[in-house]
């Protein structure tokens, strides 16, 4: 117990023999009450991660931001105790911050993926994946640009944060594992060929948004920016060759969608983990990453079981939550290792959060006044 000190001396004999030691005594009892993998996030703690660990970096913002979409799983299986994905769950867990009341907007797949990359609402024919391609058919459009109608194949007046980025001078690339060619997809009121895996091509098109942009798909931007995933290893190697945006989607078993694979693999979250812990440490040592990155790697929607917040609600987010809780690891060298978000996000929350970035407008449903970019909650920077 610390005693309150009489009438201060004066002289050498007080800097020398007493204030030191009482000086060295609060300090080692400030730093025993540091928090460890901090709570933020949460109003009521409202700036333990900056108190905790001080970044060097303010005032910047990410200039190299990596998505990852895996497939199919809920929170509980993620991140949970005895989670089958180690290397997410326990070792890139304590690199990055957890945001764990991050959602999925609906079922199935490819739905959550639009949302991403325009901000455009569920329809029925995306709701169940868009397995012949079709044409969107517009009913109306309410005042944030969110289009009531459809079909699948959005027209080229529907902006995408792509376009956006294009238009910035910034760059962006679509990295598509088992893509065979460059911008691959049905032809227009087609069936989709590349719903369900086949040996030696475990492309999904479903998993790959953006060719559901006649904005993307009728330039030669795609064919030049939605490339198959082996180039990402090239385009990694300098800060200059690396986009502003790599949004990276791996096979139907490397993103932990088929169980068993097709090839023998037994596929699910512990092949999901082997492919991550095979390729994430290239992007964390990439000079870009280094310089300004960022690394979300996200789940498209739970696998099914109960949603989050009624939208309207306490803890919601609007946009909704019927993907399911998913949960969002975030790493980036600007944010507290360990650190957990109870901030509610969902999938319109990380397009907000890159066009925020990049000073872009919001579109769609990331327009909505309710929703919440990532703050000082995931990057400490800004």
């Amino acid at each position: 117990m610390l005693r309150r000190p009489g009438p201060r001396p004066t002289g050498e004999g007080w800097a020398g023999g007493r204030l030191l030691p009482v000086l060295a005594l609060l300090l080692s009892l400030l730093t025993a009450c540091q928090p460890a993998g901090p709570v933020i996030g949460n109003p009521s703690q409202a700036g333990v991660g900056d108190a905790a660990q001080p970044s060097p970096h303010r005032g910047r913002t990410p200039g190299h931001v990596f998505v990852i979409n895996l497939e199919n799983k809920g929170y509980d299986k993620i991140w949970g105790d005895g989670s089958p994905a180690p290397y997410l769950s326990q070792t890139l867990r304590k690199q990055g911050v957890l945001l764990e009341n991050y959602y999925g907007i609906a079922h199935n797949s490819l739905p959550n993926y639009l949302a991403q990359i325009s901000g455009q609402p569920p329809n029925p024919s995306t709701k169940k994946d868009c397995h012949t391609y079709t044409e969107f058919m517009a009913r109306s459009t309410d005042n944030l640009g969110r289009m009531d109608g459809d079909g699948c194949v959005y027209p080229a007046d529907v902006p995408t944060v792509a376009g956006q980025l294009s238009a910035a001078g910034k760059t962006w690339k679509g990295y598509m594992e088992d893509m065979q060619h460059p911008c691959q997809h049905p032809s227009l009121g087609s069936d989709d060929t590349h719903v369900k895996a086949t040996v030696g091509n475990m492309y999904a098109t479903k998993h790959n948004p953006f060719v559901y942009f006649r904005s993307i798909t009728s330039t030669p931007a795609c064919s030049q920016n939605v490339v198959p995933f082996t180039d990402l290893a090239r385009d990694l190697a300098s800060v200059d060759t690396t986009p502003n945006l790599a949004y990276i989607t791996p096979n139907l078993c490397h993103d932990g969608h088929d169980r068993p694979c097709v090839d023998g693999t037994p596929g699910g979250l512990p092949t999901s983990d082997q492919w991550l812990s095979a390729e994430v440490p290239a992007i964390l040592a990439s000079p870009a990453y280094r310089q300004d990155g960022m690394l979300v790697i996200t789940f498209d929607e739970s696998d099914g079981g109960a949603t989050g917040p009624e939208e309207g609600t306490p803890g919601s987010v609007p946009g909704g939550t019927g993907g399911g809780k998913i949960g969002t690891l975030v790493l980036t060298p600007f944010s507290t290792a360990g650190a957990t978000s109870v901030q509610p996000y969902n999938h319109y929350s990380l397009l907000a959060s890159i066009e925020d970035y990049f000073s872009l407008p919001r579109l769609g449903g990331a327009r909505d006044r309710g929703v919440t970019a990532f703050g000082d909650d995931v990057y400490q920077g800004s």
